[in-house]
């Protein structure tokens, strides 16, 4: 009896220690993990988001997105009044949106989600809030396409208000054209207002283009002029179209 004693002294806390193991384990088996899980989550409970919290959090994300639409919607609305308001100083035309635009033809065309079910037609005018735009080079039931005035293979005919001097203007890139007379020696000067001349075979008389930013008369092989446009050409989301009798190059 003392002999298993001793021994029981020197051997019991490893035997209650691996039958302790067994134990887990055969449980750990049985549960498939689970009490594992659950000791995990228990332990780790105090560091996750409460339902309430995570709640919140959804409806935070819910209300700045809608506060994200109702910006760009107010800033949509807010163009199109300006075009509307400018249509009804003009001519009557075809309100369309501004759908497509290549970053690597940005200042060269833009696609407009109206097309010849509207009526809109290859040659017609297209304006926006400040001026002329450019004019519509191909057209699908469904869209049409527009080369702008700022695509260097545009031309259009203008002329100086003030003075009546007559050109023709060539795009560039930028909100920017040059203006090259036939006059050697051109009555014009800074601050002129530009628009569509009224010999031009491509656009009708009078359209507001822009104003005169510098004069070179002494450029060659014709004095030249930059104009700056009035229309925002880069930040088109609305324009107007317009029918346009004259189709021919300048």
């Amino acid at each position: 009896m003392l002999t298993l004693r001793r021994w029981w002294s020197r051997q019991g806390l490893r035997l209650i220690l691996i039958g302790l193991a067994l134990s887990f384990a055969w449980g750990l088996k049985q549960s498939q993990g689970g009490a594992v899980y659950e000791l995990y989550r228990l332990l780790t409970l105090p560091f996750q988001p409460q339902e309430d919290t995570q709640q919140l959090v959804l409806e935070n994300a819910t209300i700045r997105e809608l506060q994200s639409r109702v910006v760009e919607l107010e800033s949509q609305n807010q163009s199109l009044r300006q075009l509307i308001n400018y249509r009804d100083g003009q001519s009557k035309g075809i309100v369309a949106p501004v759908i497509g635009r290549s970053a690597d033809h940005w200042w060269q065309q833009v696609v407009l989600g109206r097309g010849s079910n509207d009526g809109i037609k290859v040659g017609d005018v297209v304006s926006g809030t400040g001026g002329l735009v450019g004019r519509i080079t191909q057209v699908t039931p469904n869209t049409s396409r527009v080369l702008l005035v700022t695509d260097p293979t545009s031309q259009v005919g203008v002329t100086i208000s003030r003075s009546r001097v007559v050109g023709v203007m060539r795009g560039q890139a930028g909100n920017r054209a040059v203006m090259q007379f036939f006059e050697k020696v051109p009555d014009v000067r800074p601050g002129d207002v530009v628009a569509t001349s009224p010999i031009s075979h491509l656009m009708p008389a009078g359209l507001p283009v822009g104003q005169v930013e510098s004069v070179d008369l002494r450029k060659s092989p014709a004095p030249e002029a930059v104009i700056e446009l009035s229309a925002p050409i880069g930040y088109l989301d609305w324009v107007i179209v317009t029918s346009n009798s004259k189709s021919q190059d300048w």
